[in-house]
Order: C-alpha cells, then sequence, then structure tokens
C-alpha cells in the first residue's frame, strides 16, 4: 500500500522498509504491519489530540514527569508549547510503560523504536501468523476463561510491582497471542497507564481494570462474578508485600464503618465516564 505521510520519516530514515497494510485504527492511534529487515512489525501512529476521542483526562495525567520546570509550567497554563509538551509526554508515557514492563516480564508487545510519533513494536500474532485477535472478538469455554483470568490477573500483578497500572484495562486492549506455540493474554495500549506510587487515582483505576477482567471472563465462567481480587490485590501492594509469585484467593474482607457519602458519588461518577468510554470503544469496533 501507499505509504501515509506520518511514516514517511521513517522510510527515509530506513526504519521501516514498507508498509503492509493498515491493521486498525483506534481512539488515539492508527496501527500498521511493516516490514522492517526481515521482520514483520507493527507502526502505531499516535493522533494528534484534536482527532482523538479519548481525552487526556487529568486522572491519568496526575505526575507525569516532563524534562523540565519551562514545559510543567506551560502545561499547566494550556499554552500551544504546553499543548504540544503534554502530547509527547501522554505518547512517551506508553514508551516508557512499554520499555519497563517488559524489563519486568510482564506480556506486551516488545517496543523497538520511537520516531516522530511513530512507535514501532512487535506484531503480536496468532498460531498461524496473522494479527492475533482481540479478547472481545473471542469466545472462550469456563475452563479457558478462568485460565486466562488468572493469568491476566498475574500480569497485572507484575505490573503493579513494577510500579504501573494500565489504567483502560479490557477485553478491547488485550491480545489473544501465540508465541513458540503456547496460548496467551498479551496487554496493549498503555499510553494512559499511571505510576502507582505517584498517582493519587491509581488504586480506583487498577480495581476497575480488575473490575473489567472479572466482568469479560464472568460471561463464560459466571463463578468469577463473585470474586474480589483488585482489593485483595491492592491491600497485599499497600503492605509491601506484593509479589508476581503471590497466591491470590480472591476473598477480601471490607471494613465497616461510616459511608463516605462522596466518595460514593465519585465512584458513581467514574462508572458513567467509563461506560461512556466504553460505548465509545464499541462503536469504533464496530
Amino acid at each position: 500500500m501507499k505509504p501515509p505521510k506520518r511514516l514517511q520519516s521513517l522510510i527515509e530514515e530506513g526504519l521501516i522498509d514498507t508498509v503492509v497494510r493498515q491493521l486498525m485504527s483506534g481512539k488515539e492511534a492508527m496501527v500498521y504491519v511493516v516490514r522492517c529487515g526481515g521482520e514483520t512489525r507493527c507502526a502505531k501512529v499516535y493522533k494528534e489530540a484534536t482527532e482523538r476521542s479519548f481525552r487526556q483526562a487529568v486522572d491519568y495525567t496526575e505526575n507525569r514527569k516532563v524534562k523540565n520546570t519551562r514545559q510543567a509550567r506551560a502545561m499547566a497554563k494550556g499554552t500551544r508549547f504546553g499543548r504540544q509538551a503534554q502530547e509527547a509526554a501522554w505518547q512517551s508515557a506508553e514508551v516508557d510503560a512499554l520499555y519497563r514492563l517488559a524489563a519486568a516480564g510482564v506480556r506486551v508487545p516488545r517496543p523497538h523504536n520511537f520516531c516522530d510519533g511513530v512507535l514501532l513494536m512487535e506484531l503480536v500474532t496468532d498460531e498461524h501468523g496473522d494479527a492475533a485477535p482481540r479478547l472481545n472478538d473471542v469466545a472462550f469455554t469456563p475452563e479457558q476463561a478462568r485460565t486466562h483470568h488468572g493469568t491476566l490477573l498475574i500480569e497485572v500483578v507484575r505490573m503493579l510491582c513494577a510500579g504501573v497500572v494500565h489504567g483502560d484495562l479490557s477485553e478491547f486492549n488485550i491480545l489473544l497471542g501465540s508465541e513458540q506455540g503456547v496460548d496467551g493474554p498479551v496487554i496493549i495500549d498503555l499510553p494512559q497507564a499511571v505510576d502507582a506510587a505517584g498517582n493519587n487515582h491509581a488504586k480506583r483505576m487498577l480495581l476497575r481494570d480488575v473490575d473489567n477482567l472479572r466482568g469479560f471472563f464472568g460471561r463464560f465462567a459466571p463463578e468469577l462474578l463473585h470474586t474480589d481480587f483488585g482489593l485483595e490485590i491492592w491491600a497485599l501492594y499497600e503492605r509491601g508485600v506484593l509479589d508476581p509469585e503471590v497466591v491470590l484467593t480472591g476473598r477480601f474482607e471490607r471494613k465497616v464503618g461510616a459511608v463516605d457519602v462522596g466518595g460514593v458519588m465519585r465512584e458513581i461518577d467514574d462508572a458513567r465516564a467509563e461506560e461512556a468510554a466504553r460505548q465509545v470503544r464499541m462503536q469504533a469496533v464496530g
């Protein structure tokens, strides 16, 4: 196919040889299958902020690191330079998270390069070498659902041990890949990843990620709907005893106390926002 304009500079630099086809168009990026030397990879081309349906909510960008105080001031004021700096920080968040998580052994696409707003990374494939499907495109037996749910909980724990919360984890951004004949989920789409220790909303996002997994796999294995892994994981993290080898029970004893009405209302607002974002994802898939 004719190379998109945004990939032309990478072709001129020799980072990409040819563009094979468009793989998908998401809420924050276009993804293409490309050839690089003897390998097939994917190129994620980030959309401009004005073209995205997913907005950089302050919950996600809280405590994002920038290069200097000038950038931080400009971002706070919303100047043109500040918006450009914010966009760069948004894009680099996924790159940083991918390298960090890959080093921690989390099953994510291996990053190869980041240039001119384009992320070159591993193309996750199925057992036939084709692009791997997303979980929402696959039906599972109860046993498969329990297995993949358990695998993903381990990945969530491994991410949290590396100091990262995905922040938007669902069946729409997990691929069912096959590596050396072993099938398993691969986590993608991390521009909204947050620092677990530095973001005040990290707990809520972690709980939402785990709840999304429970809701999806609970369609195939209903007993999962009665588990409470999110609070259990976060409690272990807060106590400093969380590690990838931990044995989770799915049970958590809640403390009984006065009702925080303000907190309940915030949870309701968050749930509404999440449902609106989910509808946007479903429209994009359709």
